[in-house]
């Protein structure tokens, strides 16, 4: 049984996350927290207040924190963790590079698992990705991904793990170019980003490769937030046997 603890709870993860902890005979919900005060239980768990999260994690002494929040809440959590043991996995996306710096530090004292994306569709698009970017080398390369209209940040995280991806690849590849207006003839060493923001959709990544005569689109579309807290769930379980590190998704899928 791994126990776990679940922040941002009232959010359109952390709700998820509770919902499919519930589905799982083999995970348990210590407790989780909202900034924001929750009058009813979700998935059958009463909702604390964050400001209690310390005293909670000492409490439980849970297995693993899932965290889908912001990245300075994050960051918050992260570190009570470390000074706890608590292993920690976020799904939390928009981190500068300061942020990231913070979330490695915490990885020195206890495992810590970042993704910009759980969903083993969007693993196999990576490398789906990175294959068919070394196959054309020549390729122009854009990449637009589109979300539900409360997103806050943009380009998405997987959208920027994709770029990631595709730079390590092309080398020649060194100008982001988000969006064109006006005059804007397209340079051989940029890769075209679009985000879109509309509705309530998932999650849609599309990397198109366009050469002479020939394009290439590779497209992962989310049908539903379900799919995200089962992979983070899937990562918890996998982390909560793991020592001090940083680690990735990859990690979980491979293993």
């Amino acid at each position: 049984m791994v126990r776990i603890a679940v922040t941002g709870a009232a959010g359109r993860m952390g709700r998820e996350v509770l919902a499919a902890a519930a589905d799982r005979e083999n995970c348990e919900v210590d407790f989780a927290v909202n900034r924001t005060s929750v009058d009813e239980p979700i998935s059958g768990v009463v909702i604390e207040s964050t400001d209690n999260f310390e005293a909670l994690l000492d409490d439980y002494q849970p297995d693993v924190v899932v965290d889908f929040t912001g990245p300075e809440s994050a960051i918050e959590y992260s570190e009570a963790c470390a000074e706890t043991g608590v292993g920690f996995v976020t799904g939390t996306t928009g981190f500068d590079d300061e942020g990231i710096a913070e979330l490695k530090f915490a990885s020195e004292s206890t495992a810590v698992l970042k993704a910009s994306n759980f969903s083993r569709g969007v693993a196999a698009l990576r490398l789906a990705v990175q294959e068919a970017t070394a196959a054309l080398p020549d390729a122009d390369i854009e990449l637009t991904e589109t979300h539900h209209n409360a997103k806050r940040d943009a380009p998405s995280g997987t959208a920027k793990t994709l770029l990631d991806d595709i730079e390590g690849v092309r080398e020649d590849l060194s100008e982001r170019v988000h969006g064109r207006e006006g005059e804007a003839p397209r340079s051989t060493d940029e890769i075209g980003v679009h985000a879109r923001r509309a509705g309530d959709i998932a999650g849609e990544h599309e990397v198109l490769l366009g050469g002479s005569n020939e394009a290439l689109s590779l497209t992962h579309r989310a049908g539903d937030r379900s799919i995200f807290a089962d992979g983070a769930l899937d990562a918890a379980e996998w982390l909560a046997e793991r020592e001090a590190g940083w680690y990735d998704f990859f990690e979980v899928i491979e293993d």
